[in-house]
């Protein structure tokens, strides 16, 4: 057939049936969008991350220390692994949100208690580990009196260049100038436990010698070959001399804890995309066939004349192979705007990523991926053309090999026993469950829509629940008090426990408190003697989830998931662990989840009351008693301690996370909406143009037109309400051993989430607003069936 000839009956069958066409044009283009900007995302993602990770130079491996250093042990270490490339040590002098505040020229200003992380002040390193300039990523220097802030900060409490920061030291206030702000690419993320301002040397050495503050220090280094961390670590914890009072850090940790934030937006945006893409393959399945059926009479002449086959088939894949590539053009040319506002707080924390080929490939292959799947449906769809019988096809006007009729008594009707006020209403189910293979995709598609807007919400939903902390190798309380080896005060970490301790024992607001000491012990594993961190304390009644076995008894351990499989333990099995040249058997009592310190934890049952090198302490409180002052008054009056609510703990660790998590919900929800009422029209527009002479007759026998509407309405809202209901059963029951099974292959030390929703917004919000978009997308596509026109209503 001539193209001339193709394009003609295309042009006048996209003018013919334009609704229908604008409604899968619709769908397609937002699959197209979603895969793209998918796509796209991750892409800029990595390619930010990696763009900071270039020009900062992030350390390979660190270990964080509180407390005096031996210096000759790390450099009798450096010279002997000749793998190491470069390696230093940062001073930083840590200081409580309270004891720092800002002050705007023309007024204004506040205090940085709202931030529970560490704010650390810093100097500039010489070799690797630099703080960026936000505007250019070059490495910056203040001078004296300039002070370089976060900027994490810079857009959670809006301070600007030329504010002035002041910082309460032992001594007075010192007061230093805001000139600008930096990047960070080992403490970028809200996950970390700390942040970094960058201050002069002179500046450092004041804050230093006025005290109020606590000194801090990480070794770090970097390698010639990343693939030897695992070994440097080994061989770094295996050394007694060397410091390691505090977390110790891989690269695969800092890339893990950079990118987990706006890496679930991506994920999320590629999961809606593939439902969309089955909702859209399920529609254009529907539209070819129904098209077939339309048109058999037209085909079967074609194929009279001579016409082959397989021009047929392409002259109907072409319609669709049209609409699909316009959709991917429009779909993608929306995805990079859209993208580039949705990352714009990922390129203010990291890097502006440089474009390459790898940014224009991805989003171009996610597009020819739809394309692909869209049209390989088309062709196997198309098939049907050849198994065609022309002389059936003519004469009946069947695609397909007509059905016998069985011979035999008529059954009574199911009508018969009808009132005729609700004739219409028996007479839509009847239809309903006479072409229920004909109705399944309305179901099928509300079902994918509620998974597709539903699962997010219930992710988010789970993060920000007080219940999380159990993922975070915590028991359930209203409260959590930190206390390091070395306390703001100069008060020891023990004295500044047992005073917190005596203090809330005579505090009739607290029903319970349970203090754990974080130790370090060595256990073997692969390479030798390596340093296992485990809290020490009593177990008995802990409120910890644990995924296998229990709590610790006495001569037991329970170890995070991450260690559990790093030794190859399970419940049952022994493990030997000393300190002090003491070594200790213990047994496996339970496997337990954590996300913090990189996931490698473990708890001991045992009693500690000196030598800590850490101490962790949860507070219950009595029923009225409100956590959030009560947390205030308690970290005014013990310096040592860092006393905040449980809540706003958890809130802020994952805040990037949720907040991610927050913007793909709403663009999963808009979109899913607009899918389910696009397709909802589509669908029925069809059914009403393949029902014209059935409701013809009706209206000529007297239904009115009402009922003719109500008919339709009753059919689709029973069909969008199952499939509304049997997607809130599979969110509920599949979504959290998928979303398991996401979050165990990144590595984040959670292997089995128990997705904890708010049944109001996922079970009944969300499932109101989809059942309205059916049912508006129903009444204005029932519109067209009118009064006093039996013949001519859909014309």
């Amino acid at each position: 057939m001539p193209h001339h000839l193709y394009l003609r009956y295309i042009r006048s069958d996209l003018r013919r049936n334009r609704a229908v066409t604008l409604c899968l044009a619709l769908v397609l283009t937002l699959s197209a969008f979603l895969m793209a900007g998918g796509a796209i995302m991750m892409e800029r993602l990595a390619g930010s991350v990696g763009q900071i990770f270039t020009v900062a130079k992030p350390p390979h491996f660190l270990q964080m220390h509180q407390g005096a250093l031996d210096r000759p042990a790390l450099y009798r270490f450096s010279v002997d692994h000749p793998e190491i490339e470069a390696w230093q040590i940062s001073e930083m002098i840590g200081f409580d949100g309270q004891a720092i505040t800002w002050q705007r020229p023309g007024g204004g200003g506040g205090d940085l208690s709202a931030s529970l992380i560490d704010n650390l002040f810093v100097t500039q390193n010489r070799q690797f580990d630099f703080l960026l300039n936000t505007a250019d990523d070059t490495v910056p220097r203040p001078a004296a009196g300039e002070v370089r802030v976060p900027v994490a900060y810079q857009q959670q409490f809006g301070l600007r260049a030329g504010d002035r920061l002041r910082i309460r030291t032992g001594s007075g206030t010192t007061s230093l100038r805001i000139t600008g702000f930096v990047r960070d690419a080992q403490m970028a993320s809200s996950m970390s436990s700390a942040i970094r301002f960058l201050v002069s040397p002179a500046d450092f050495q004041r804050l230093s010698a006025s005290g109020g503050g606590i000194p801090e220090s990480i070794v770090e280094y970097r390698l010639r070959d990343t693939a030897g961390i695992g070994n440097l670590q080994r061989d770094y914890e295996a050394d007694p001399a060397l410091p390691r009072n505090g977390q110790a850090v891989t690269l695969v940790m800092i890339r893990l804890v950079n990118m987990v934030s706006d890496g679930l937006v991506a994920i999320a945006l590629v999961f809606a995309s593939l439902l969309l893409i089955v909702i859209a393959m399920l529609n254009v399945r529907l539209l070819i066939r129904a098209t077939l059926e339309d048109e058999i009479h037209e085909i079967a002449t074609m194929r009279t004349i001579g016409l082959p086959a397989r021009d047929i088939s392409s002259l109907y894949g072409l319609r669709y192979g049209i609409l699909t590539l316009a959709g991917c053009l429009v779909g993608g040319a929306l995805a990079i705007p859209a993208v580039g506002a949705m990352t714009a707080p990922m390129r203010a924390t990291f890097a502006d990523p440089p474009i390459t080929w790898i940014t224009v490939a991805a989003p171009l292959l996610a597009l020819t991926v739809v394309l692909g799947i869209v049209m390989w449906l088309c062709r196997a769809t198309l098939r049907r053309v050849r198994r065609i019988d022309i002389v059936d096809a003519l004469v009946h006007g069947s695609t397909g090999p007509r059905k016998g009729r069985r011979r035999g008594t008529a059954p009574r009707s199911r009508l018969a026993g009808a009132r005729p006020g609700r004739l219409w209403a028996r007479l839509a189910l009847a239809e309903l469950r006479d072409e229920r293979g004909r109705w399944v995709l309305l179901p099928v598609v509300f079902g994918l829509t509620t998974v597709l807007v539903t699962v997010p919400a219930n992710v988010l939903a789970t993060f920000q629940s007080p219940r999380f902390v159990t993922y975070m190798g915590a028991p359930s309380s209203d409260m959590r008090a930190d206390i390091g080896s070395a306390a703001a005060s100069g008060e020891p970490a023990d004295d500044a426990h047992a005073r917190l301790r005596s203090r809330m024992a005579d505090d009739d607001r607290i029903s319970a408190t349970r203090s754990y000491a974080q130790l370090l012990y060595q256990t073997y594993g692969e390479e030798g003697w390596e340093t296992i961190r485990i809290e020490v304390g009593d177990y008995s009644h802990t409120t910890m989830v644990f995924l296998s076995g229990a709590a610790p008894g006495a001569g037991q351990i329970a170890l995070s998931a991450l260690n559990a499989d790093k030794y190859g333990l399970s419940v049952g099995e022994s493990i030997s662990v000393r300190r002090d040249d003491r070594s200790q058997p213990l047994t496996v009592s339970g496997i337990y989840q954590d996300v913090t310190s990189g996931g490698y934890t473990a708890k001991m049952q045992g009693a500690i009351t000196a030598g800590a090198d850490r101490w962790t302490v949860y507070i219950d409180l009595d029923p009225g008693a409100d956590p959030v002052s009560l947390a205030r008054q308690y970290d005014a009056a013990v310096p040592g301690a860092s006393v905040i609510p449980m809540l706003e703990y958890v809130t802020q660790t994952f805040s990037y996370a949720t907040d991610a998590l927050r913007t793909a919900s709403l663009v999963t929800l808009g979109l899913g909406l607009a899918a389910s009422a696009l397709i909802t029209a589509l669908f029925l527009r069809l059914r009403l143009a393949r029902s014209r002479a059935g409701l013809a007759t009706l209206s000529s026998i007297g239904f009115p037109s009402t009922e003719l509407r109500a008919q339709l309405w009753l059919k689709a809202v029973l069909a969008v309400t199952i499939g509304v209901a049997a997607g809130s059963i599979i969110a509920a029951t599949l979504a959290g051993p998928a979303v398991s099974a996401l979050l165990s292959g990144l590595g984040t030390g959670i292997t089995r989430l128990t997705l904890l929703p708010n049944p109001w917004i996922s079970y009944l919000a969300y499932p109101l607003l989809l059942l309205t978009a059916g049912a508006l997308a129903t009444w204005v596509t029932a519109r067209q069936i009118r009064d006093g026109r039996p013949l001519r209503w859909l014309s």
